[in-house]
């Protein structure tokens, strides 16, 4: 289990343990977290679990893939560390990991 601490727009923040190999939208929704919706049940079909990655975890993210940048592509709010969090896989490399989301899904 790593720690991913998720953040509202608003500030409030909780901070949740992820079971390495699972996605943070799955985390994120057994835990009752505001913010995400994940409609699409992570098959990346969707933008409803957008969220911004926190600074200075790009490299051990990586790149969204094309297809996932595309639906990233259709976001009013979109930033360069805007991310699915359905295609975000837990690793330990991860550990403490910030997420932050967005004001309103679509």
């Amino acid at each position: 289990m790593a720690k991913v601490k998720y953040i509202s727009f608003t500030g409030e923040f909780v901070i949740v343990d992820v079971g390495v190999g699972e996605n943070l939208m799955q985390a994120a929704l057994d835990n009752n977290v505001s913010g995400i919706l994940g409609d699409c049940g992570g098959g990346c079909a969707c933008a409803t679990c957008h969220c911004i990655v926190g600074e200075g975890w790009g490299e051990e993210i990586g790149e969204p893939s094309g297809h996932e940048n595309d639906l990233l592509d259709g976001l009013l709010e979109r930033s360069k560390r805007s991310r699915l969090s359905c295609q975000l896989i837990m690793s330990q490399d991860l550990d403490g990991l910030e997420v932050h989301l967005p004001e309103t899904q679509f």
